[in-house]
């Protein structure tokens, strides 16, 4: 993350500079204290906040596209115009500044007054939407509704003991010791109460009545809809073993999971990380931050290759090794007992802490017990509709048209997530919104990001510009010459021209 503390960079834009000075799409300079970016679309000069609300990423090396622009770090948009954070992951709003012409001079005093987005009209608005789920999908959802002034009733059932967080970094910054707790929430408590969300925790849903409009709760209780959102989400997968019910063998999904793992984690000396896969190895890099010996014990005999493909596999697996942790490839765990985790090769590995990412499977349960169409999900047309009428899915369970592979996908990311979430809401309002946005994720192993855009299950090719090894380099998936997906490692404007790229059907 970026330093929010470093002083300003750039020229003081209140007493103004050449034209001649800002020659490119962007420059960067500062208002007193604050930094504050230039951005020229067209014949128009915008002012905005220089640095991305999420994790404080650096706009100037973003990419301008229209009247909006790009993070380079995870990808999140910005309206230029209203400072509104138009793609998650970014969900607060940037300030924008009057841009004053003397002359040959631009200048930069002051800030605009927030202007509020403009809002499509709602179609015959529901007076009740329930969410069924209290990840990423549901929280995006419950927000955009009021972002879009939605004001009937919202209510959002989680069976989660916290409030919506940010869940990538609890396999990231905040398991490694280096963020506090307080960043993890996505809005502060009183955000659901001020916003009238009404957030129910620790609440199980039995049952969908289908016909009576309801959902029905594990006690009995009935809460009717007009819409309704499920972003049930993933569980993660448990291993039928010996041994794996034990107190210091634990997944890594929620909140409450991430606590017990650093609980344990204080004083331990070696930890076992069972899975090879992204979860897998980010949490081992955040166990390597804490000092801990980590072994990883994997069925594949490249961590990732399913994904990245051999080449960055091999990289990854080198990376981890340079820091210490020791691979066990092309095994598995058969039983552990008290601290002695057992491999099918044989081998035994004592271990204070045993961490389990061999992946997660959607919660399907409640759609498939309403009749809801399932094909390795939750179907969805292109808004994200089920196959009822006025129920929408989005999120790990849903399985939707995607325009760019075109193929019906499932995928797990968060910010595929948080879009879904985002496009369920304008859609439950009546807009008719196609969800068509490239599939994005970002995975961090030490200081070292790997970022993908699109999806590729399957390729013929891989391309790749740079040097994997000097971590510079830009991967391309293709099959029949057609580029599916790209990875990269500090090619943050290149990753966002594949993405563009793949939004325009333009090839890359």
């Amino acid at each position: 993350m970026a330093d929010p503390q470093a002083p300003p960079a750039g020229p003081d834009l209140s007493q103004g500079i050449a034209r001649s000075e800002f020659s490119g799409a962007t420059l960067l300079g500062h208002v007193g204290e604050e930094e504050v970016l230039l951005v020229r679309s067209g014949s128009e000069i915008f002012a905005i906040d220089a640095h991305c609300s999420h994790y404080h990423g650096p706009l100037a090396e973003g990419l301008v596209t229209a009247e909006s622009i790009r993070c380079p770090w995870h990808h999140a948009c910005f309206d230029l115009r209203t400072g509104e954070a138009a793609r998650a992951p970014a969900l607060n709003p940037l300030s924008v500044w009057k841009v004053e012409q003397e002359g040959d001079r631009i200048l930069v005093r002051q800030k605009r007054e927030q202007v509020k987005p403009r809002v499509k009209g709602a179609v015959g608005a529901p007076e009740r939407i329930v969410i069924v789920g209290g990840g990423a999908t549901g929280f995006a959802a419950a927000e955009m509704l009021r972002r879009e002034d939605y004001r009937g009733s919202i209510v959002m059932l989680s069976n989660d003991s916290a409030a919506p967080v940010d869940r990538p970094n609890l396999s990231k910054d905040y398991l490694a010791g280096s963020a506090p707790e307080d960043w993890l929430p996505l809005r502060p408590d009183e955000f659901y109460a001020d916003a009238a969300i009404d957030l129910q925790l620790k609440t199980e849903v039995a049952s969908i009545d289908t016909n009576a409009k309801a959902v029905v709760l594990g006690g009995g209780k009935t809460i009717s809809y007009d819409r309704l959102l499920l972003a049930t989400g993933a569980e993660p997968v448990r291993l039928p073993i010996p041994g794996a019910d034990q107190p210091h063998v634990h997944t890594l999904r929620s909140l409450p999971d991430c606590r017990t793992i650093m609980r344990l984690a204080n004083g331990a000396r070696r930890a076992v990380v069972i899975g090879a896969s992204f979860i897998g190895l980010e949490a081992a890099a955040s166990l390597r931050a804490r000092n801990i010996e980590v072994h990883v014990v994997g069925l594949e005999q490249r961590p990732m290759e399913r994904v990245l493909g051999p080449e960055l596999g091999d990289f990854v697996r080198s990376l981890h090794e340079e820091h210490g942790v020791i691979f066990h490839l092309g095994d598995t765990v058969t039983a552990i007992d008290g601290k002695r985790t057992t491999l099918k090769s044989g081998g035994v590995i004592e271990a204070d802490l045993v961490v389990v990412g061999v992946g997660v499977r959607p919660r399907l349960a409640l759609a498939e017990k309403a009749g809801l169409a399932i094909d390795r999900g939750v179907t969805v047309d292109a808004y994200l509709e089920t196959s009822v009428p006025g129920i929408l899915a989005a999120g790990d369970i849903a399985r939707w048209p995607d325009v760019h592979s075109g193929e019906n996908i499932r995928v797990e990311h968060w910010v595929v997530a948080e879009r879904q979430g985002q496009t369920a809401a304008r859609n439950m309002l009546g807009q008719r919104e196609a969800f068509d946005a490239v599939p994005f994720f970002w995975s961090q192993h030490y200081d070292v990001p790997i970022n993908y855009v699109g999806h590729a299950e399957k390729w013929d090719e891989i391309a790749i510009d740079g040097d994997i090894a000097a971590k510079d380099c830009l991967v391309r998936y293709k099959s029949g010459g057609r580029v599916l997906a790209v990875a990269s490692i500090y090619r943050d404007l290149a990753s966002l021209e594949a993405e563009l790229a793949m939004e325009k059907a333009a090839g890359f």
